[in-house]
């Protein structure tokens, strides 16, 4: 009898809710191996029993041949007692005392499901919610782990005898698939008007098919119809039809805001935008993106898709729902997320009808409940690399590995603006989606719920909060109500943790920390700042010529008060602001004191005429990029060192050249960005040279400008420094929750 050995071997990772079990049961059976499976909260454990080489080539497959939505760990094995069993089985699901959860993600549609949803001969042809272990909701349809059905929203859709066959059936792809489902047994559409659906929800529409074609005649009509997708309502509409898309700005109201568009196809998307073998490979991916990318002069789309703005958001289906919308309609539609500006996208069927009334002309809902928002994540070409800018469905819970090991659990709470939470403990991170701006009770409301969801999903409770030491920042009534202790960071210094921490070889910095405001330790705001160290340590060493903010934070949505307060600076006059503002101005009064390269940008837009009145943040700064494609010069930024021994670049001999109506105004945007490149350069060489650091971050809101960005990694480069720009963190303040962690591991002041 041939020699027989038994391990146990676990798993940790992300290996719950992609088909893991049903995975580890074929290979086993392929090598001849006795024994099981189960899951154990966050790991899988595995009793094999057979000869030394099968189980040596058993534990090789379990890594190579893992599920594509899987990211296992490494192999944990250790022999056992065999128990003399000749088959393998795949066990109820175990809890233990200490739990190593890896949520996984919201998946897209895959390609075993998509030819079943478009083969007549099969039951789920063209069913809305066809899913299998490899696709489908996750984050946002847990409600507990283990991931079991009963812990998500589908326990209350009872399994029907086919799907229960397939569910029991380890052999069949959907094999323990949680959110399995069919016309029979699963969720429907209901499509309704803008008036409010009668109770129990049922459809005007008789079923989903007659759901679905209502929907695409609204559609084929130029309506605006609110979609409920997996993480919430996109609100769609006819992407060439002008006087939709002017109907959907107007009743938003969004005028100039971009607005994504999804196409039915890669060769839909391809005749409307300009790609390349690796953003094609990201727009394919399981998360399916919102991708950034130049417009073709001959496509088709509205002109008011993105106006001013030579590129416009693009995404592929995701859902079943999307590519049966996306197929029958055969076209591109616009799909902005379905909320109020600024708050996190809306997910449940009645607030979204009475919420949305007055922007959709009507509804497709559906009766599978979302358990918790999750918006697209976006992601934009920056010098040579496709780098997100924001978290949402697919992307997060982005969970991230520490450097060291935290001393005890905390929440960081990140920023007001593109707000993101990050849950930490151990040497594991995990952030959150996108929440959106605090500026409203709902966005508040689901930032403490998103809190105590990741807090409750990864069996983890925080000890600490860790927050942005600016006093004003939307959540602090929850942190005070928590009642725990907490740690403060600085805004910039948490931009500049979050991405040393992507490049740990590097151990001394001069981190650019560029952006619209953020509260600097004099009391100022700061935003255009060099900083010298590393996380824990940050000195600011260099910045902007600071000047004053007439009516503070207005400002970012009024570029002309920023140009007015430069121009004023000088000793200039400012016809186009109010005389009593400036009297105001004059004596300090709502004029703090800034040093932000985002607030220069604003000024730029203002004074180059390209924009003096913002219906969106970042909308003068925009629009200057996008027209800055003129060879220019570069105007010489004076460098002098101040009171304090911070040198700082002054900006006041862009002023003529930004008002010189003789000159075409893309050669003054170029010139302006070349220019402030420059200045960076200026500034990383005078401080190389006092602190010998050659290895330059560039972070912050604005290297999302990847003109900007360009320049100056060129001119970095040239000049002998090695560069570098977030990959996998935000550059923007959705970036702050994990900077903030990172800041508190290595404060000195932290326990």
């Amino acid at each position: 009898m041939p020699e027989r050995s038994a391990q146990l071997i676990t798993l940790r990772g992300r290996v719950q809710g992609v088909g893991f079990r049903p995975f580890v049961y074929r290979i086993a059976l392929a090598h001849g191996i006795a024994g099981w499976v189960r899951n154990v909260n966050g790991a899988v454990k595995i009793h094999a029993e057979g000869a030394p080489h099968d189980l040596d080539a058993f534990a090789h497959a379990l890594l190579r041949d893992a599920p594509p939505l899987s990211a296992p760990g490494a192999l944990a094995i250790a022999p056992c007692a065999p128990e003399g069993g000749t088959g393998f089985t795949i066990r109820d699901s175990e809890v233990a005392d200490e739990a190593d959860i890896h949520l996984p993600a919201d998946g897209f549609v895959c390609a075993d499901c998509l030819a079943e949803l478009n083969d007549p001969a099969n039951r789920r042809y063209r069913y809305p919610f066809i899913n299998c272990t490899q696709c489908g909701p996750r984050y946002t349809l847990i409600t507990a782990l283990p991931y079991d059905r009963p812990n998500t929203a589908m326990r209350d859709f009872a399994l029907c005898a086919d799907c229960r066959a397939e569910y029991e059936n380890p052999l069949d792809r959907r094999f323990h698939a949680e959110p399995i489902a069919c016309p029979v047994c699963g969720p429907h559409l209901g499509f309704f008007s803008s008036s409010p659906p009668p109770p129990g929800g049922q459809n005007e529409h008789g079923d989903d098919e007659a759901a679905l074609a209502a929907a695409v005649a609204a559609l084929h009509a130029g309506k605006i119809v609110a979609v409920k997708g997996i993480g919430g309502y996109h609100l769609l509409c006819d992407a060439r039809n002008d006087d939709a898309i002017l109907a959907l700005r107007e009743r938003k109201p969004r005028p100039a805001k971009p607005l994504a568009v999804m196409f039915p196809s890669l060769a839909a998307l391809q005749r409307e935008a300009a790609t390349t073998p690796a953003l094609e490979h990201l727009l394919l991916s399981p998360e399916r993106p919102i991708v950034l990318l130049p417009r073709r002069g001959d496509g088709t789309l509205s002109a008011h898709i993105a106006p001013g703005l030579a590129e416009v958001g693009c995404l592929l289906p995701y859902s079943p729902l999307h590519a049966l919308l996306l197929a029958d309609f055969g076209a591109p539609l616009v799909a902005t997320s379905g909320n109020l500006s600024g708050e996190p996208v809306l997910t449940a069927n009645a607030e979204a009808q009475t919420r949305l009334a007055h922007l959709a002309d009507a509804f497709l809902h559906h009766n599978r409940p979302i358990v918790r928002p999750a918006d697209d994540p976006v992601y934009r070409p920056i010098a040579g690399a496709a780098r997100p800018l924001r978290l949402g469905r697919g992307s997060a819970p982005l969970e991230l590995d520490l450097p060291e090991t935290l001393g005890e659990p905390v929440l960081a709470l990140g920023s007001h603006m593109k707000n993101t939470v990050c849950l930490a403990w151990g040497r594991r991170a995990v952030v959150s989606p996108h929440i959106g701006e605090l500026d409203s009770a709902r966005s508040l409301d689901t930032l403490a719920q998103v809190a105590d969801d990741l807090q409750r999903l990864y069996q983890v409770r925080a000890t600490r909060l860790v927050l942005d030491r600016h006093p004003g920042y939307g959540y602090r009534r929850y942190a005070r109500d928590s009642g725990m202790p907490v740690f403060e960071a600085w805004h910039h210094c948490a931009h500049a943790s979050a991405l040393a921490w992507e490049f740990p070889d590097v151990t001394e910095w001069i981190v650019f920390t560029w952006d619209g405001t953020g509260l600097g330790d004099d009391g100022s705001m700061w935003g255009g700042e060099a900083l010298v160290g590393a996380p824990g340590r940050w000195q600011r060493a260099a910045s902007m010529r600071p000047f004053h903010l007439p009516g503070g934070d207005r400002a970012g949505r009024e570029p002309w008060r920023a140009a007015a307060a430069l121009l004023w600076e000088v000793g200039a006059a400012a016809p186009f602001a109010p005389d009593a503002l400036h009297a105001a101005w004059s004596r300090g009064i709502n004029a703090p004191a800034s040093s932000a390269v985002g607030r220069l940008f604003d000024a730029a837009a203002a004074l180059a005429g390209v924009c003096s009145h913002a219906s969106f943040e970042g909308e003068g700064p925009m629009r200057l990029e996008a027209v800055a494609d003129a060879d220019s010069g570069t105007v010489a930024l004076p460098l002098v060192r101040d009171a304090a021994g911070v040198w700082r670049s002054d900006w006041a001999p862009l002023l003529p050249m930004l008002t010189d109506a003789a000159r075409p105004l893309a050669e003054r945007a170029a010139c302006f960005h070349r220019s402030l490149a420059q200045a960076l350069v200026d500034q990383a060489i005078r401080l190389r040279e006092e602190t010998g650091i050659t290895h330059v971050g560039l972070t912050g809101g604005v290297f999302q400008n990847r003109v900007l960005a360009r320049i100056a990694l060129t001119r970095l480069g040239t000049a002998g420094f090695s560069v570098h720009l977030p990959v996998r963190i935000p550059v923007n303040d959705a970036g702050v929750s994990f900077g903030q962690v990172i800041e508190f591991l290595h404060h000195p002041a932290s326990p």
